[in-house]
């Protein structure tokens, strides 16, 4: 480091002065693709193999011999507004007062949410111990007034560190005359780590096509579990002709098993709503064995089938009592988790008031019941919603149409509790049908409307045409197929809706995660 650059570290530090907002620029005039950052990165911070907290990308443009080379400092935006910060359950991911988006791995439970939050896939598990960590400006050598370890060892000074409020740092210069770029400003995060001269092919993750064979310069990314393959897989997304030569492998945060939770949440909602409603508009008893015992069982059942689904989804599973315990309330995993709790807690006082021979005290828990099942059918879609990167999520109608899937669910499992009795089956049929047929037309629309972001459009194309496409379409001829068969087979109608419903399930989630945002 040179002599300028430790004073004016020192200085911009000093909380005498002012207070310091952090922020990077990165000066790809001067950018050489060497990976000094990335090694200097992994010496300083203990980063292991198969991971890395930066990493340089390059992408090829043009047909030879007219073609240039791009690169691009991939790390860590720093946002203003970070959607990891907010989505955290336990403050593990954290906003210093200077501005540093930092985090802490003794309160990590490793649910992956800020993965699935962060629009710039800027953060990972760390293979040895299980938490998430990321770039963090090397926050322990700016306390002791030293430069990050990228900056220190870039051999052109393309990597500058400085305060945004002091207005005589080479940072603050940089930003307020120069033209500078941030990447994916449309999330509105205020990203603190500036581009100048960067190439566009480089900033959008789409704007380049993958390389034929998945050939990558030195290197094959080869079959990582749940990789998402770099670059756009079709035609590039750019008006010149532009390939990635050099990428790291992507990976989706959440697998199967978050899948399986929401299907199983579905289940623990909709087996206590349905009745619930049907209750309510005089087409079933609250005196019926079915809502005395049966349906708030099977409710309860998948609702701690759900949980522990959540709990095996952790890399810290022993941690998961922080959810409720060290709760950080923006966080719609902690909501969800008080409203399961709660919702779980009505589903026990059911069921122990008729255990006890006192029946006619549950029907006045449905307006306790009735909301928290609603509340637990839909709070998914608010948690999706912060995944701010995963554009195929941000639907206003999500809430909807889990709530409609749901109700869709608990008509499956009312439907085979009561399909011995015509006449208790019928209204079950009615409005089982109803909700399967609403979830179908908006599935229908899910894949024929228009898209706003490039992003949200080859999430769905990849849903309805790509890989998850057989559990897409799969999901949808079980449900049509349940249809004809509630009236005269309701065992196998409801088998078939609650496969079907499990297939779109699936397909959805994993195809939301599909798009590379690197």
């Amino acid at each position: 480091m040179s002599v300028e650059a430790s004073v004016e570290v020192q200085r911009v530090h000093d909380p005498v002065s002012h207070p310091p907002r952090w922020a990077k620029v990165i000066d790809h005039s001067r950018c050489i693709g060497c990976h000094a950052c990335t090694t200097a990165c992994k010496s300083e911070n203990d980063v292991p193999l198969s991971v890395t907290r930066t990493y340089v990308k390059y992408v090829d443009t043009g047909t030879f011999p007219q073609a240039r080379r791009s690169f691009q400092v991939t790390r860590c935006n720093q946002c203003e507004d970070a959607p990891c910060v907010a989505a955290c359950p336990t403050a593990a991911m954290h906003r210093r007062p200077d501005g540093i988006v930092d985090f802490d791995k003794s309160i990590c439970i490793g649910c992956k949410a800020c993965i699935a939050a962060c629009p710039y896939d800027a953060i990972f598990i760390n293979p040895r111990d299980h938490s998430a960590e990321k770039c963090n400006f090397c926050a322990h050598r700016l306390d002791v007034g030293l430069e990050p370890a990228c900056a220190v060892v870039c051999p052109t000074q393309a990597i500058l560190v400085g305060d945004m409020n002091d207005p005589l740092s080479a940072v603050s210069e940089i930003i307020h005359r120069d033209a500078v770029s941030v990447r994916r400003p449309e999330k509105e995060t205020h990203p603190k780590l500036f581009y100048k001269g960067a190439d566009q092919v480089t900033l959008d993750p789409l704007a380049a096509r993958r390389p034929d064979g998945g050939l990558f310069m030195w290197s094959e990314q080869g079959n990582v579990p749940h990789q998402v393959p770099s670059g756009h897989p079709g035609p590039w997304n750019n008006s010149a002709a532009a390939v990635l030569a050099y990428d790291m492998p992507h990976r989706a945060p959440w697998d199967w098993r978050v899948s399986l939770y929401t299907f199983t949440k579905s289940i623990a909602s909709g087996a206590y709503l349905m009745p619930l409603f049907l209750a309510l508009m005089g087409l079933f008893p609250y005196r019926s064995e079915v809502w005395g015992v049966t349906a708030p069982l099977v409710a309860l059942l998948a609702l701690m089938a759900t949980g522990a689904l959540l709990v095996w989804d952790l890399e810290h599973p022993e941690r998961f009592w922080m959810v409720l315990f060290r709760p950080q309330w923006r966080s719609w995993l902690v909501r969800g988790g008080f409203i399961i709790t709660a919702y779980g807690g009505v589903l026990a006082a059911h069921l122990g008031l008729t255990w006890y021979g006192r029946a006619d005290l549950t029907p006045p828990l449905k307006w306790a019941g009735g909301p928290l099942a609603v509340l637990t059918a839909i709070y998914t879609a608010y948690l999706f919603a912060q995944s701010k990167g995963r554009d195929l999520w941000q639907s206003a109608l999500l809430p909807a149409h889990l709530l409609t899937q749901a109700l869709a669910a608990g008509g499956a499992v009312l439907l085979m509790l009561v399909h011995a009795d015509a006449e208790a089956r019928a209204p079950v049929v009615t409005f089982y049908g109803m909700f399967l047929a609403i979830h179908l037309l908006l599935v229908f629309g899910e894949a024929t409307v228009g898209h706003v972001t490039a992003h949200a459009a080859l999430a769905a194309r990849n849903m309805t045409r790509g890989r998850w496409a057989p559990f897409f379409w799969g999901g949808v001829l079980a449900a049509l197929a349940a249809l004809p068969l509630s009236a005269g087979h309701p065992m196998l109608s409801a088998l078939a809706g609650l496969a079907g419903l499990l297939a779109y399930e699936h397909a959805y989630v994993q195809a939301g995660q599909s798009v590379p945002l690197a």
